[in-house]
């Protein structure tokens, strides 16, 4: 009983039947349909992304009984000889097995010889960097100047190893990894045409195990049906593949959100007795942290197969930004970093509790025994900054005359102190904040990044108790996510003493008078007093009687100075 691979049964035999490759396609095409065909092409890409695929359907298309063009009928006997491998014009070479000049001059020695059957003879070299530099000596002058009946069609998955001379003579073209979505789908397509029951995370899972490459992922698949007995099933397709169950990874997500260190460790040690490949492990936490993310970024974002909308959603609104993303760099870089721990179990550990032992605590909080890290602080500071003049005039002299001047601009710069401050008492609620105390409050308050951000670029609009009510610039709406909201709260109530409340809406025109706009037009006349300051220097102003030198005004550029 014979059976036939699913990546050899199911290999495109049509420019049609090829996915994500539609660029390499459409040049193909046109040439073929116009007649306009180069004598020597280069394909390129990594393994399994159709470069000997396409070059087959090439030479087919060249030598289709019934004409070039860029669909063959399939059906002539050239068609069916060059689809079974047995076409006698189609020369296929293995490079990495024919590397010596001798064996190279040999099958030179036959291309002035019209094709046995076809219209073209064409020659295929797959791997074709694996060549000597004798040989690709050799196969210079014929590759320049082929007789009109031959075809090269090299392939090669290191193209910077083929000399730039052999690169000049060919058309290249780069054929790309294949997305998770185009491998999946085309893997559905064959069990589905096979009759073979499937779970789409099951395939998911072999679509990430591929790596951007479809025939590799149809390996995978061919393998995986033998595994699960005639079926795609996520466990089977786990085991085979060495991953764990993603609701470990989902409960590792809940207690970093829930900050609870011991049940890290408890899960740690749990997931032990599957014997995980660790470094796995983090890369799907990573990947589960990335569609947080993206959810938190994009609340239109809809997750895939691997992970329910639901917890996508959950830990997006019981994380806040800043910690997703210093969970995720956590992660790949313990994955980097996993193979220099003593054990991958202790790397694995060790990676979890950083992620808890970085996580910044608020102004205020005391950093005792057992608590998660040190405490911040944010300071505004101005900087001062110079700026160089260049002069310029009709002789050499002028030309190298350049001025140096300072200006100043505001500026502010973040600090992070290395323990945690001392807390200070909360100020009383004032019965009103007006538009001017709302930019003095927010330059007190304990913010940093994206939340002082959003802070920055909102307006007062109404203060009735312990709400306040705001008007964010429009221009600045990604700012305006849950997480930051919660963290403008947390610091107001801190501030205070009291819980507050924020509303924010967007202002219906971006002329409204936030902290950010103040500090931009103060920059802006702090930087023209500058620019004014140089035009009225005595040098300068000598420079240019004398000289006929000009001030580039665009010279005098910010330089931040903490002061």
């Amino acid at each position: 009983m014979s059976y036939t691979a699913l990546a050899r049964k199911w290999r495109p035999h049509r420019f049609e039947d090829l996915v994500g490759q539609e660029h390499v396609l459409r040049a193909l095409t046109h040439a073929l349909d116009t007649g306009r065909v180069h004598h020597a092409f280069l394909f390129t890409g990594t393994r399994g992304v159709g470069k000997t695929t396409i070059a087959r359907i090439l030479a087919k298309c060249l030598n289709c009984e019934k004409g070039v063009s860029s669909r063959p009928c399939g059906e002539c006997a050239t068609c069916r000889e060059v689809d079974e491998g047995r076409f006698i014009d189609l020369i296929e070479v293995d490079a990495a097995s024919r590397t010596k000049v001798e064996d190279t001059r040999d099958l030179l020695d036959n291309v002035q010889y019209a094709p046995t059957r076809g219209r073209y003879k064409v020659y295929l070299i797959d791997e074709v960097h694996m060549l000597s530099a004798h040989s690709f000596n050799a196969l210079l002058k014929t590759l320049e100047e082929p007789p009109p009946h031959v075809k090269f069609l090299l392939a090669t998955t290191d193209p910077q190893k083929l000399p730039v001379t052999v690169l000049s003579r060919c058309l290249q073209f780069n054929l790309k990894r294949l997305s998770l979505t185009l491998i999946g789908e085309r893997m559905k397509f064959i069990l589905d045409a096979e009759g073979i029951v499937y779970d789409p995370k099951a395939l998911r899972l072999v679509a990430q195990a591929a790596d951007g490459s479809m025939r590799d992922g149809l390996s995978l698949l061919d393998q995986l049906v033998s595994f699960g007995g005639g079926k795609v099933e996520e466990a089977p397709t786990r085991a085979m593949l060495g991953t764990i169950d993603r609701d470990h990874v989902t409960r590792i997500a809940d207690l970093l959100a829930a900050q609870d260190g011991r049940g890290l460790l408890e899960q740690a040690r749990e997931l032990e007795q599957w014997s995980p490949d660790y470094g796995q492990v983090l890369a799907e936490l990573a990947s589960l942290l990335a569609r947080v993310a993206l959810h938190q970024t994009v609340r239109e974002f809809e997750p895939d197969e691997l992970f329910d909308v639901e917890v996508v959603q959950r830990l997006a609104g019981s994380m806040s930004a800043e910690d997703v993303q210093l969970y995720y760099q956590t992660a790949i870089l313990g994955k980097r970093d996993i193979d220099l721990a003593p054990t991958p179990a202790t790397g694995f550990e060790m990676t979890l509790l950083r992620m808890l032992a970085f996580r910044p605590l608020p102004t205020g909080a005391a950093a005792g025994p057992g608590a998660a890290g040190q405490g911040r602080s944010a300071a505004a500071a101005s900087g001062a900054s110079a700026g160089s003049a260049a002069a310029s005039g009709s002789s050499p002299r002028s030309a190298a005359s350049r001025v140096e001047a300072t200006s100043f601009e505001a500026a502010s710069i973040a600090t992070v102190s290395a323990i945690a401050p001392v807390a200070r008492a909360p100020a009383s609620l004032p019965e009103k904040i007006d538009a001017a105390g709302w930019l003095e409050l927010v330059m007190q308050l304990d913010l940093s990044g994206l939340a002082r951000q959003l802070a920055g670029h909102c307006a007062l609009v109404a203060h009735e108790g312990a709400l306040l009510r705001l008007a964010l610039d429009p221009r600045q709406q990604l700012l305006r996510t849950r997480a930051q909201e919660d963290k403008l709260m947390q610091a107001l109530s801190r501030h205070f003493g009291v819980p507050m409340r924020v509303e924010i809406e967007l202002a219906a025109a971006p002329e409204v008078d936030t902290l950010a706009q103040a500090q931009q037009r103060e920059a802006g006349a702090v930087l023209e007093q500058a620019r004014a300051a140089i035009e009225s220097d005595p040098t300068v102003r000598a420079l240019k009687d004398r000289l006929g030198a000009t001030v580039q005004a665009d010279s005098v550029r910010g330089r931040n100075r903490q002061e």
